[in-house]
Protein backbone atom coordinates (compact mmCIF):
# COMPACT_ATOMS: atom_id res chain seq x y z
CA UNK A 1 0.00 0.00 0.00
CA UNK A 2 0.94 3.60 -0.95
CA UNK A 3 1.46 6.42 1.61
CA UNK A 4 0.62 9.51 0.69
CA UNK A 5 0.20 12.55 2.93
CA UNK A 6 -1.26 15.81 1.99
CA UNK A 7 -0.40 19.13 3.66
CA UNK A 8 -1.45 22.75 4.01
CA UNK A 9 -0.21 25.37 6.16
CA UNK A 10 -2.98 24.12 8.49
CA UNK A 11 -4.21 20.93 7.62
CA UNK A 12 -7.78 21.56 7.36
CA UNK A 13 -9.44 23.34 4.34
CA UNK A 14 -7.34 23.22 1.31
CA UNK A 15 -5.63 19.59 2.45
CA UNK A 16 -9.19 17.98 2.86
CA UNK A 17 -10.26 19.20 -1.10
CA UNK A 18 -6.86 18.10 -2.61
CA UNK A 19 -6.84 14.71 -0.46
CA UNK A 20 -10.26 13.63 -1.04
CA UNK A 21 -9.62 13.98 -4.92
CA UNK A 22 -6.20 12.29 -4.76
CA UNK A 23 -8.60 9.37 -3.10
CA UNK A 24 -10.60 9.71 -5.49
CA UNK A 25 -8.23 9.49 -8.32
CA UNK A 26 -6.19 6.83 -6.73
CA UNK A 27 -9.39 4.67 -6.01
CA UNK A 28 -10.39 5.01 -9.60
CA UNK A 29 -7.14 3.68 -11.11
CA UNK A 30 -6.97 0.67 -8.82
CA UNK A 31 -4.39 1.90 -6.23
CA UNK A 32 -3.80 1.14 -2.99
CA UNK A 33 -3.41 3.89 -0.69
CA UNK A 34 -3.36 5.62 2.65
CA UNK A 35 -3.93 9.28 2.30
CA UNK A 36 -3.30 11.24 5.63
CA UNK A 37 -3.32 15.06 6.00
CA UNK A 38 -1.19 16.91 8.13
CA UNK A 39 0.26 21.06 8.25
CA UNK A 40 3.15 21.71 6.19
CA UNK A 41 5.33 21.71 9.56
CA UNK A 42 4.71 18.71 10.77
CA UNK A 43 6.44 17.49 7.78
CA UNK A 44 9.58 16.93 8.98
CA UNK A 45 8.84 14.49 11.56
CA UNK A 46 5.70 13.03 8.92
CA UNK A 47 7.80 12.09 6.21
CA UNK A 48 9.42 8.82 6.75
CA UNK A 49 8.34 6.17 5.03
CA UNK A 50 5.76 8.03 2.68
CA UNK A 51 5.97 7.50 -1.10
CA UNK A 52 4.65 10.94 -1.95
CA UNK A 53 3.77 14.45 -0.22
CA UNK A 54 1.11 16.75 -1.93
CA UNK A 55 1.35 20.04 -1.14
CA UNK A 56 -0.90 23.52 -1.44
CA UNK A 57 1.58 24.94 0.04
CA UNK A 58 5.28 25.94 -0.76
CA UNK A 59 7.57 24.04 0.21
CA UNK A 60 10.85 24.34 -0.46
CA UNK A 61 12.80 21.62 2.20
CA UNK A 62 14.13 18.34 0.92
CA UNK A 63 12.04 15.52 2.34
CA UNK A 64 13.77 12.57 0.55
CA UNK A 65 10.26 12.32 -1.21
CA UNK A 66 8.64 13.10 -4.29
CA UNK A 67 6.73 16.83 -3.36
CA UNK A 68 4.17 17.23 -6.17
CA UNK A 69 2.62 20.60 -5.65
CA UNK A 70 -1.06 20.47 -5.22
CA UNK A 71 -3.24 23.83 -5.47
CA UNK A 72 -4.18 22.39 -9.22
CA UNK A 73 -6.96 20.96 -6.55
CA UNK A 74 -8.26 23.33 -5.55
CA UNK A 75 -7.89 26.20 -8.25
CA UNK A 76 -9.07 24.00 -10.67
CA UNK A 77 -6.17 24.76 -13.11
CA UNK A 78 -3.62 22.19 -14.07
CA UNK A 79 -5.41 19.28 -12.75
CA UNK A 80 -4.73 16.52 -15.53
CA UNK A 81 -1.42 17.51 -15.19
CA UNK A 82 -0.84 17.43 -11.43
CA UNK A 83 -2.77 13.63 -11.29
CA UNK A 84 -0.45 12.63 -14.24
CA UNK A 85 2.42 13.79 -11.91
CA UNK A 86 0.57 11.52 -8.85
CA UNK A 87 0.41 8.32 -10.88
CA UNK A 88 3.77 8.95 -12.37
CA UNK A 89 5.32 8.48 -8.88
CA UNK A 90 3.02 6.01 -7.13
CA UNK A 91 2.93 3.42 -10.32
Amino acid sequence: MKKVIVACGGAVATSTVAANKIRDLLKEKNIPADVSQCRVSELGFKASGTDLIVTTAKVDRDYGVPVIHGVAFISGVGVDKTKQQILDVLK
